[in-house]
């Protein structure tokens, strides 16, 4: 992929991740993200970071920095580098099982700022009441990459690499 182009494709990748957070965040914890960047990574391997770093800057803009926001800066990049290391897998029921697990261990690794903040109890606070939405978030993930994965990526390889 030629430089501009790559700067384009990387710039509608960011705008893409903010436009379906914003447009599903009526949905609690339901959101496309966790599965775009799946095929993102796997079409762009570490140029990923571009877009995923346009995504929770705008994150913080557009919702404030407030202690949620730290969470984002390791949380997402951590799913990534799951992506890329297992990068050859292209089996829509493995992403579905990763998708799922990762919801489920959203709201514990987001629990890890609350512990150095507020200690143990709020850590344990924050992530028992949370496990409700973790566990929508582990059933969105889940029914998006069974129903979109397949699709997602047929659509990457012709607009990534035509």
């Amino acid at each position: 992929m030629r430089p501009a182009k790559r700067v384009a494709v990387l710039a509608a990748c960011g705008a893409l991740l903010i436009t379906v957070q914003v447009s599903l965040a009526f949905l609690p914890n339901i959101e496309l993200v966790s599965l775009l960047l799946v095929i993102f990574t796997l079409h762009l391997h570490a140029y990923v970071l571009a877009p995923l770093a346009v995504f929770i800057v705008v994150e913080g803009l557009l919702y404030g920095f407030g202690i949620w926001w730290a969470h984002y800066l390791y949380v997402w990049p951590l799913w990534v580098l799951f992506i890329l290391a297992n990068r050859n897998k292209r089996s829509a029921a493995f992403w579905a099982l990763a998708g799922g697990a990762f919801g489920l261990a959203f709201g514990a690794l987001c629990a890890l700022t609350y512990l150095f903040t507020g200690g143990v109890h709020t850590a344990m606070a924050y992530f028992i009441s949370g496990i409700p939405f973790d566990i929508a978030h582990c059933a969105g993930n889940v029914i998006t990459a069974l129903v979109l994965f397949r699709p997602l990526m047929r659509l990457g390889d012709r607009l990534f690499w035509a």
